[in-house]
């Protein structure tokens, strides 16, 4: 083989393995799912407060608190909401036994007013969210832990085959009063005596027909204090960016298509960081590509 058909095989080769290095590391979507901040699919991509409870694995957009992994099935960036499903929980169509849920304390994350969390199989006797609302010894109200109007959705719930065959009394159910479900953020079924939970956020134009009900959890989420799109990531987005941060202090990068992170936009007309820069920490291993590429070249030699 000749110096100009060695050359040219070079060139092949390394334009076959040059993807592999300048893909984009913060990808636009995980899964089914479109993915835009203050979310991530990993390290170093999103907003570094949310990319440690939401990630993307094995295309499945995952939130994590300390009482399990919960998918993600759909973002409403416009109304800044985010549903999961946890399945463990009951629905209509199965029931099984369960801890129950809760978000950690310092999660960028409120309960939907609209989630209704219905707790099933509780103890009559022993659990505390049956005490009566008189003062007590201490001459201290008991805040009731059970909305008295919920019944319908109780008796709507234990009309369910999957529950029903349990046969279980109505009066083991109780409409959660807490939709923030207390100052701990936690629904711990063992201390409330319940063996299950069930959760909706919307009745779906169908309130006594619970096999439509929308089963999951809504999460609020904000952007900052003021709640402001943070206009740098709106730049980097309408360029086919995804946004993420670098370095001690979490520095805002725009992840392109290219490969490349810049401190603006992908349009290329501005300013890179830390001069032309590849995945994060990889610069490197363009010149290992450059050198897998010669060795593959003296193969054929």
């Amino acid at each position: 083989m000749n110096l100009k058909s060695s050359f040219a095989t070079f060139i092949i080769i390394y334009l076959v393995l040059l993807p592999t290095i300048f893909a984009q590391i913060c990808q636009r979507t995980c899964g089914k799912l479109p993915i835009r901040y203050p979310f991530g699919t990993g390290q170093g991509c999103g907003d570094p407060r949310f990319q440690q409870y939401v990630t993307c694995n094995q295309d499945q957009l995952i939130l994590t608190t300390h009482t399990g992994c919960y998918p993600v099935t759909n973002i409403d960036y416009n109304k800044q909401v985010m549903y999961i499903t946890d399945p463990s929980m009951s629905t209509c169509s199965c029931t099984k036994p369960t801890k129950g849920f809760g978000l950690d304390w310092d999660a960028p994350f409120s309960f939907h007013d609209d989630n209704v969390f219905t707790l099933l199989d509780c103890s009559t006797t022993s659990s505390p969210i049956f005490r009566s609302n008189d003062y007590n010894g201490d001459n201290r109200t008991n805040v009731p832990l059970c909305d008295k109007q919920g019944a319908p959705i109780c008796s709507f719930l234990y009309s369910c085959r999957a529950i029903s065959m349990l046969n279980l009394p109505i009066s083991t159910c109780c409409v959660y009063t807490p939709v923030d479900l207390g100052p701990s953020f936690e629904m711990n079924l063992e201390k409330l005596k319940c063996s299950s939970y069930s959760g909706f956020y919307s009745f779906n134009g169908q309130e006594t027909n619970p096999d439509e009900w929308k089963y999951g959890i809504a999460l609020k989420y904000k952007f900052s204090v003021y709640n402001d799109y943070p206009t740098s990531c709106t730049n980097c987005e309408r360029s086919s960016g995804a946004c993420g941060y670098v370095g001690a202090y979490n520095s805002f990068v725009c992840s392109c298509p290219s490969g490349m992170n810049t401190t603006t936009d992908c349009y290329f007309g501005t300013s890179w960081n830390d001069g032309l820069m590849l995945v994060p920490r990889k610069t490197g291993t363009i010149l290992v590509t450059f050198a897998l590429a010669w060795m593959m070249v003296w193969g054929f030699l």
